[in-house]
């Protein structure tokens, strides 16, 4: 597996070009840094040479001095090139990491349900903290090694074309067997980030779902489970361990072979008498600032391995489409909306059908109740007219025109759906109520809350609207959490609600007080109400009832009452809890 170096770059590329005149200052500095370095041994070798040749005290000493002011320059600009390269790098990955979060947000509901929340987050975060680690560090002390390492070589060149040239050969090839060996271990690191992956999504999972793994006696599973995310990290971590042993070995047998060749060329030019005991001392510094680079450059290489999984990864995680996209921006008016199935066909794999041949309208203003049994298609069909997924065949219509021509921000901001499950932030009450939504005035929070009866528990909160809420709904009761999902619909204003199973978890005290809110919240909107139960659609104007994702009988509520004949009937009079059940 080869990752080309373009993969990495165009991962950072939109980040850094914001950071331009920083980038630029880097890239002065760094070459700074880097003459510096050179230059510094040119000064030490003067030094030699004009002690041996028995020149004045006071010109070794202000030679003495010059070498000590520019090591110490070069080591201030040094400490700004860590500093700054840090800034840039770390800066640019926050904005990777933003833009990846919001690309997982935006992608569709098939997606998410084949990726856990924990595989995510090591993705956005675990990898692009690698990835942050080897721009800040790594990237940044290969550039200056490599910059190093051409100045070394120029700098021999100049003090004799023989050196300069075997060493450029050596260069070449250990450089050569540094690029065929950079890649060996990417797919154990690979594996192992993805192991990693695995491991976060199952803990995730577990931590999830602690109360029914000890209720059911499943802990021994969950930590066996445990073990074998753990032994699979393991496995991939020694092979990808054994072969970066293998490059540190291939890279010391290449430098021992550079000491030999500047230890035997030395000797040999200097019995030639080509070159002074400072030039001598000249090339022994230059080759052991040579290992320098060559090393650094083994322990980037070291790190490609991990990076080099990561930026695969990330890479095809950025490139993961939505199936489901904006339209060209259909008008769609905040009032009572009609809306209709044509026809619609719905497969979650492509293989199996949950919906089959549905068709329905709904006029403004109106109530659908929607019946049947676990698993034949209720829920889906919410999902499809929220555009959680889009319909496999046919069309649903919102006042005469495709839901897929309407911009998605626009269609769920007029479509209100409120289920059982009522997901908290860890966040105040007003960003809870509002999606964090700054527009809404406290005013009509605390006015639609009254509304809905929250007046007394607002009033009893110690911060009122700042208080923060726990997440999970610890510090609500049912009821309230169901009243605060209504409360956030009130503010919303939409013109089509989807009530799914909204009160079949409350007490019959608190189901009264939510009735109270369902029909302030039904008055003059469109909607369809999802239950089991049959008191929950006396408000339905029409049914429909769902047998295996097809529809087994659809009309207008008050007729099918009086029909002895229709199967709502014959729900009524058996007990629709036990027949849908």
């Amino acid at each position: 597996m080869n990752v080309p170096f373009k993969s990495y770059w165009n991962l950072l590329s939109d980040h850094i070009r914001p950071q331009k005149g920083r980038f630029i200052l880097l890239a002065v500095l760094l070459f700074g840094s880097i003459g510096l370095r050179v230059f510094a041994p040119q000064i030490m070798r003067k030094f030699i040479d004009s002690a041996l040749a028995g020149e004045a005290l006071q010109t070794l000493t202000w030679t003495a001095i010059t070498f000590i002011g520019v090591a110490l320059i070069q080591q201030t600009i040094a400490v700004s090139v860590t500093y700054l390269g840090e800034n840039v790098a770390w800066t640019a990955t926050n904005d990777l990491r933003a833009e990846l979060a919001e690309h997982a947000l935006h992608l569709d509901m098939k997606f998410h349900n084949n990726h856990t929340p924990g595989e995510l987050i090591e993705r956005i975060d675990g990898d692009v903290t690698e990835l942050a680690t080897f721009f800040s560090q790594f990237a940044l002390n290969l550039i200056a090694n490599g910059l190093l390492l051409i100045g070394i070589l120029i700098a021999l060149f100049i003090e004799d074309w023989r050196a300069g040239l075997g060493f450029t050969i050596f260069s070449l090839l250990t450089i050569t067997i540094l690029g065929r060996l950079k890649d060996i271990a990417i797919p154990h690191q690979k594996a192992r980030r993805e192991a990693e992956a695995q491991l976060y999504g199952f803990i995730e999972e577990q931590l999830a779902g602690t109360e029914d793994i000890r209720s059911s006696g499943a802990v021994d599973f969950s930590i066996r489970e445990l073990f074998r995310h753990q032994s699979a990290i393991l496995g991939h971590n020694r092979k990808s361990h054994f072969k970066r042993w293998i490059i540190e070995n291939a890279m010391g047998f290449a430098l021992t072979a550079g000491n030999l060749l500047a230890i035997t060329s030395g000797y040999w030019l200097f019995s030639a008498g080509l070159i002074t005991v400072g030039t001598v001392y000249l090339f022994v510094h230059y080759i052991n600032l040579l290992e320098e680079p060559f090393w650094a450059m083994t322990h980037e290489i070291e790190s490609f391995q991990t990076i080099g999984a990561c930026v695969e990864r990330l890479t095809e995680f950025r490139n993961f489409k939505a199936e489901v996209v904006s339209g060209k921006g259909v008008e769609i008016p905040a009032r009572s909306l009609s809306l209709s199935f044509d026809d619609v066909s719905f497969s979650y794999n492509g293989a199996d059908s949950v919906l089959s041949d549905l068709s329905f309208d709904l006029k403004p203003g109106s109530i659908l109740g929607l019946l049947g049994r676990t698993g034949s298609g209720k829920t889906t069909l919410g999902r499809l007219i929220f555009r959680l997924y889009d319909v496999g065949s046919g069309s649903i219509k919102v006042n005469g025109s495709d839901l897929r021509e309407a911009h998605l921000d626009i269609l769920r901001r007029n479509i209100a759906i409120v289920t059982q499950d009522v997901q908290l932030f860890r966040a105040s009450i007003r960003d809870n109520l509002t999606f964090f939504d700054r527009s809404l005035s406290d005013e009509k929070i605390i006015t639609t809350l009254e509304e809905l009866e929250l007046g007394d528990w607002l009033r009893n909160q110690p911060k009122g609207l700042d208080t923060e809420l726990d997440t999970g709904s610890r510090s609500l009761s049912a009821g309230e959490a169901q009243l605060l999902a209504f409360t956030r619909v009130f503010l919303r204003n939409p013109g089509l609600v989807i009530l799914d199973e909204a009160s079949s978890r409350l007490d019959p005290a608190t189901e009264q007080r939510l009735e109270r809110a369902i029909d302030k919240l039904l008055k003059n909107r469109t909607a369809i109400i999802i239950a089991h139960r049959l008191d929950t659609i006396h408000r339905a104007d029409q049914v429909l009832i769902l047998d295996k994702g097809k529809i087994s009988e659809y009309g207008d509520r008050t007729q099918l009452v009086a029909d002895p004949n229709s199967r709502f009937y014959q729900l009524l009079q058996t007990g629709l809890e036990e027949v849908l059940a």
